[in-house]
């Protein structure tokens, strides 16, 4: 909500919704689109029941926030005028809403139907490469299986500064090889 007066009225304003907190805020809201967002960066990286049930965590969060939202334009208008007449602000205050309240709402509008498909369509999508998960100790599928390639060395860095390592990998060497003198 925004609270807007008349000239020398706007620092009453300023002052009511200094002294008014939590009034015309919902934290709900930022805490479900949280929740909301984070479900589709978990949804690239998982698989299977894990990835169906996020998309259904995704799916309630949207609803939470959907429910937010209209409860907050349903209430909010009226409860924020209430708090401001207890007040005893001067009169030729107005109340509007904001703009990202309205990009809130077409945010809704936008995401429950996007978590439906994800949730409806998620066993089909393909899983992110096990290229990128840590090894476990079990060749990948195509991997060489033999004793030689699974017991190669690590090599210990040692004492060595991270800044040549780094410096190694950009050019292009591995760190971990050795060069016998």
């Amino acid at each position: 909500m925004e609270l807007s007066a008349r000239g020398s009225d706007q620092a009453a304003a300023d002052w009511f919704w200094q002294n008014a907190p939590g009034l015309g805020q919902m934290p709900a809201s930022g805490a479900l689109g949280l929740v909301a967002l984070a479900a589709w960066g978990v949804l690239l990286v998982t698989r299977g029941a894990w990835r169906r049930a996020v998309a259904g965590l995704g799916l309630l969060a949207s609803l939470g926030l959907a429910a937010v939202w209209v409860i907050g334009a349903l209430t909010l208008r009226d409860d924020v005028s209430a708090a401001v007449t207890r007040a005893e602000l001067a009169p030729g205050w107005s109340l509007g809403w904001t703009s990202w309240f309205v990009m809130a709402g077409i945010a809704v509008v936008l995401l429950v139907p996007a978590h439906v498909v994800a949730l409806l369509r998620v066993p089909r999508w393909p899983a992110m490469g096990s290229r990128y998960d840590a090894p476990t100790g079990a060749p990948r599928p195509g991997a060489e299986s033999s004793a030689a390639a699974a017991a190669v060395p690590v090599a210990d860095l040692g004492e060595e500064d991270p800044a040549d390592v780094w410096k190694a990998i950009d050019e292009g060497r591995d760190p971990t090889e050795r060069v016998d003198p």
